[in-house]
């Protein structure tokens, strides 16, 4: 990283923990934010010529607590500042404040904001959609790019929400036992997305990888809250065996290298290790969920020393039970990379067909049909499909990668780019 670029990506990876204690100090969605980008611009003032602090998110949270103060004080010149008790927790007092960002106490907070941003007075998908975008600071537009909706669509919901928050009171009380139980599935929910846009953009962002790193903390986190759920720990084994890859997912020149191709002596055995004892753990219950069959469909994977010894008909099976438990497009494209190598490419073609309009704005979906057609020797069709999938591409790795399929689609060998990219 040159200049200055490590500080955006030091207050990117910062943020989940700063504004969940900022929120926690004011109550406030709006007021937690504005102190947290004011510490942020104060940060890009001190850090270069100073350094970053030995704990950057507990100065962002110092910095931001204060500068947040102030405007309160600034905005009610006539007006007595609230009592203490409004703006924190009554164990917030400044004697001990110190010693609690010294220490990783803060660090739960956004475990906590997470239950908070899923209340039942919201909507499922303002939840989901108001905690990718204040928990983890994920951009509007890959948070509708992840929902398959415009980005007008995702802005309009999550203001919604911030409205209803305010006009509701929503409480920032921790939810009790039971609550914790009735929020459980959407807060799995948001992290499984989290690490989702953190998987999708490390290829080229390593503040967005960091991303993966917390989802993955938050999920133990959750699985100690909640130790028997065979669900929670399918999450947790589906983000392990994902992640232990990230090594092998691109080259020297930051090129995107593809399952199939990827060393696999640079996965990380010991999250393999620990990703496959949770899986074998969640399926002895014997009662699959999402979260398990994606992660049994990744321990295939995991297991398989060679590309070539990849039971490609296991994992075919594994995504029709995941499309009955989970009816989504996506799934079904995913299934037809599997299909494509257990059954042909004619047949993952003619499974895909009827995505066409709902996966018409999809990067991957053009990116797989693109090889797919390649496959088959139309050449004329794949490159159309390749071009769209370069249009759609959200990152400068992933059209770079679809670029030297589109250039060498007169070569008579070419890797196979409907290959799982994960």
């Amino acid at each position: 990283m040159t200049d200055n670029a490590w500080i955006g990506a030091a207050l990117a990876a910062a943020r989940p923990q700063a504004v969940s204690a900022l929120l926690r100090y004011f109550r406030q969605l709006d007021t937690a934010e504005e102190a947290f980008q004011e510490a942020c611009l104060r940060a890009i003032r001190t850090w270069p010529d100073k350094g970053p602090p030995r704990d950057p998110i507990a100065w962002l949270i110092f910095v931001g607590r204060n500068s947040g103060v102030d405007a309160i004080r600034k905005s009610r010149r006539n007006v007595a500042l609230p009592p203490e008790d409004l703006l924190s927790d009554l164990d917030d007092a400044e004697a001990d404040m110190a010693e609690r960002l010294d220490g990783e106490h803060y660090r739960d907070d956004i475990l906590r904001l997470l239950f908070i941003c899923c209340h039942p007075d919201l909507p499922a998908n303002q939840q989901i959609a108001l905690a990718l975008r204040i928990v983890a600071g994920v951009p509007t537009a890959q948070i509708a790019r992840a929902f398959l909706v415009r980005e007008t669509a995702m802005e309009q919901r999550i203001t919604r929400a911030k409205a209803r928050i305010a006009a509701n009171d929503t409480p920032f009380d921790p939810p009790d036992a039971v609550a914790r139980q009735e929020r459980l599935g959407t807060v799995a929910l948001m992290l499984y997305l989290v690490f989702n846009e953190g998987y999708s953009r490390g290829h080229a962002d390593p503040a967005a990888a960091q991303l993966c790193d917390e989802a993955i903390r938050l999920t133990r986190l959750l699985l100690q809250l909640f130790p028997a759920e065979p669900e929670i720990m399918g999450l947790c084994a589906l983000m392990l065996l994902q992640h232990s890859r990230s090594p092998a997912r691109t080259d020297a020149n930051g090129q995107i290298v593809l399952l199939d191709a990827q060393d696999r002596t640079m996965w990380s055995r010991p999250m393999i290790a620990e990703g496959l004892a949770l899986v074998d753990k969640a399926l002895r219950h014997g009662t699959p969920g999402a979260y398990q069959v994606q992660a049994a469909i990744a321990a295939q994977h995991a297991r398989a020393l060679r590309a070539e010894g990849t039971d490609w008909a296991a994992i075919d099976h594994l995504y029709q039970i995941l499309e009955v438990i989970q009816p989504s497009p996506v799934i079904t494209l995913n299934r037809a990379v599997a299909v494509s190598k257990s059954r042909g490419p004619a047949a993952a073609l003619a499974l895909i067909a009827p995505l066409a309009d709902q996966l018409d704005n999809y990067f991957h979906f053009h990116g797989v049909r693109g090889g797919l057609l390649r496959q088959l020797g139309n050449a004329a069709a794949a490159r159309i499909a390749f071009n769209r999938a370069i249009a759609l591409a959200n990152s400068p790795a992933e059209a770079a990668h679809i670029r030297t399929h589109l250039d060498a689609l007169s070569a008579p060998a070419l890797p196979d780019p409907t290959a799982a990219a994960k």
